[in-house]
């Protein structure tokens, strides 16, 4: 039963999902069996004149649709894994990208690249994110080590200052410039394309790939430095490839679509409520999950909404109240 249950989870699911969001649009829906005749012409396996005339859909198929799909299940995979792995390490259930500055120093870092344009967004957002957490360290620091507590704190307030630091960036851009980084702030989708993929999908697939080959030594973290220290576990070496590497995907997201709020705290939770707290299934399960979610919301955003919602207030509206709910169940009890 319980393999029933992740091969539905993790791996139908996701795919169904996936080709189904193919077929959702503001614009034009199609059908599942046009999906598939497209899908054939696209590899050169049909030819039929009529499917080749009508071009403007294959376009919005595959340079619209496509990468706005990938990009989506993408991102949602990056921030809930790297959600997930900071619950582990820190052993608090509160902990997320946002908890330690990551998600907001590379909101400033992609802000200020959008505003100087001196590097590319993906490097400064990643630049400032690393800078985030570093900071975040040193502030904890005392005393030859570094507290969770402490930490933890340190974050917040790291994290705040970065905050009014991108609203200080705000409130000195002109007009157009400004509306740019509103908009990105806010999180968004619409503006997903082939280019955003190719820059997102090498740091968040490699990310990822570590994530899982580390996914069994979470376990020993989630236990304590002395029992990691006790197997032959070296802690502070994996703490720090884990969050260099959560740093790193979330950084790319951030840079990707904008910040997208409660997603990391949340799909972690789901995660463990559904598989249990054993990071060998549950790093899988913040992947298929975390992807699914929010490609989830996107397709509801954009069938049932005459407009599209930014995605980053849409997982806020959604996620606040699960996330209350998650508090009310006990569900936050977890390795506390």
């Amino acid at each position: 039963m319980k393999n029933i249950k992740i091969i539905v989870l993790l791996i139908l699911f996701p795919l169904t999902l996936f080709v189904l969001s193919l077929t959702i649009g503001s614009t034009q829906h199609v059908g599942l069996v046009e999906l598939f005749q497209r899908m054939c012409l696209q590899f050169g396996l049909i030819q039929d004149q009529h499917l080749l005339a009508d071009g403007s859909l294959n376009t919005i198929l595959w340079q619209v649709r496509l990468p706005r799909v990938l990009l989506t299940f993408m991102v949602g995979a990056a921030l809930a894994s790297s959600g997930g792995v900071l619950q582990a390490i820190f052993r608090n259930p509160i902990v997320d990208p946002f908890t330690l500055g990551i998600s907001s120093g590379s909101a400033f870092g992609a802000a200020l690249a959008m505003l100087f344009p001196i590097m590319s967004v993906n490097l400064s957002a990643f630049i400032f994110g690393v800078c985030a957490v570093g900071l975040t360290y040193m502030v904890s620091y005392s005393g030859a080590r570094t507290s969770i507590v402490g930490m933890v704190l340190s974050g917040m307030v790291i994290s705040g200052v970065f905050t009014a630091l991108l609203t200080l960036l705000q409130y000195l851009s002109d007009p157009y410039k400004l509306q740019a980084i509103v908009q990105w702030t806010m999180g968004n989708l619409h503006t997903a394309s082939w280019s955003k993929v190719y820059n997102a999908i090498g740091p968040i697939s490699v990310g990822l790939l570590v994530i899982v080959l580390y996914r069994w030594k979470l376990n020993l973290l989630s236990l304590g430095d002395q029992e990691a220290l006790a197997i032959g576990v070296n802690p502070r070496i994996i703490k720090l490839i884990l969050i260099g590497v959560a740093t790193m995907i979330t950084a790319s997201a951030v840079a990707a679509v904008g910040v997208i709020s409660l997603f990391g705290l949340i799909i972690p939770h789901i995660s463990r409520m559904i598989f249990g707290p054993n990071n060998n299934i549950s790093v899988w399960a913040n992947i298929s999950i975390g992807g699914s979610f929010l490609l989830l919301i996107d397709d509801f955003s954009r069938a049932v909404m005459p407009f599209e919602i930014p995605i980053g207030v849409f997982t806020m509206i959604v996620g606040a109240p699960l996330f209350i709910y998650l508090m009310r169940r006990n569900a936050m009890n977890w390795n506390s």
